[in-house]
């Protein structure tokens, strides 16, 4: 969408203050869909590895969850619509470049997400501190979906009640 406005709004969305007139705000990468990742999954030969995050909120962390999940050869990261940064800038730089190289959706409702891959035959493991297993314990090898949490909340309650199984990442180091 196009949308006129005049200099002083233009200066006060600028970072710089040489806009010249014109601002573009766009993602740092294109989203894809769920049957995108599901589709990369399929064309990779190995059973699908998806990560899903459920209102992260720091772009950081969101960052760092897509790093983690590209270098750990996961399909792809579905992030909510709402309560998330999206790819902005900081996202794409905590992502250390990861960002380009994995397909990223983005949904209305992240219950619906975690339905339509349980209707893919996916397995899907929320991960919380008072997980039923540890994450080590588990065996991750066939089609399988994990879900992370907020900071501090964790996962929601509904997102927590459709998961299939609940486990915990242990945390051994002092930091």
């Amino acid at each position: 969408d196009i949308i006129k406005c005049d200099k002083n709004r233009l200066d006060r969305m600028s970072k710089t203050g040489a806009h010249q007139g014109v601002i573009a705000i766009l993602s740092a990468c294109e989203y894809k869909t769920i049957a995108d990742i599901l589709s990369a999954a399929q064309i990779s030969g190995r059973p699908p590895l998806v990560v899903v995050c459920d209102h992260i909120l720091d772009p950081q962390n969101l960052g760092a969850i897509i790093r983690s999940a590209e270098v750990s050869g996961a399909h792809g990261v579905i992030i909510p619509k709402k309560r998330s940064p999206g790819l902005t800038p900081a996202v794409f730089k905590a992502s250390a470049g990861a960002a380009i190289h994995l397909p990223i959706a983005r949904t209305v409702n992240i219950v619906s997400a975690i339905n339509e891959l349980k209707n893919a035959g996916l397995w899907v493991y929320g991960a919380d501190a008072q997980g039923d297993a540890s994450l080590y314990s588990v065996d991750l090898k066939g089609p399988t979906a994990i879900v992370m949490g907020a900071e501090g909340a964790g996962l929601s309650r509904l997102v927590r009640e459709n998961c299939d199984f609940i486990i915990s990442i242990p945390m051994l180091g002092k930091v």
